[in-house]
């Protein structure tokens, strides 16, 4: 068990620069990023498409926590721009499922190469202790993500 060294107010504190702190990363992030003028809501569906494949309006909207009428209204705008495209379900035919387009994997390749170089050069202007400390948080940010 963690030697408890910290006070309470000093951990709600710790919690609350984090949180901003994250925030203020990806708000930059995004900005770095936005050559294609995708919403956080439209950027994160396409990421979740590329990472879990084909799937269904209704199984998109619940992996992104919202609501079936609001993931259908994020995929208008992607399906107009070319990003997405509905086929049909191959074992229920009243389904249809949600997949990237060639277009959409080359804007989602490009915002991925944009966020990592500005990342990198970033993190260059850092000395080597600061690089250090930012390698082993982002193990622990990572955990925190699985708790």
């Amino acid at each position: 068990m963690p030697k408890q060294t910290e006070s309470p107010n000093h951990l709600e504190a710790a919690v609350t620069d984090l949180t901003l702190a994250i925030g203020q990363l990806l708000r930059r992030l995004r900005q770095e990023v936005d050559q294609g003028g995708l919403t956080w809501s439209q950027s994160s569906a396409l990421a979740r498409l590329d990472r879990n494949g084909p799937m269904t309006t209704a199984e998109l909207a619940r992996l992104e926590a919202v609501k079936p009428q609001s993931m259908s209204a994020t995929l208008v705008d992607l399906e107009q721009d070319g990003l997405i495209e509905r086929r049909p379900h191959p074992t229920d035919g009243r389904q249809l499922l949600l997949s990237l387009t060639t277009k959409g994997m080359e804007v989602r390749r490009q915002r991925n190469i944009a966020k990592q170089q500005w990342l990198l050069a970033a993190i260059a202007k850092f000395d080597t202790d600061e690089q250090q400390t930012l390698i082993a948080a982002t193990a622990l940010i990572k955990r925190l993500g699985d708790v």
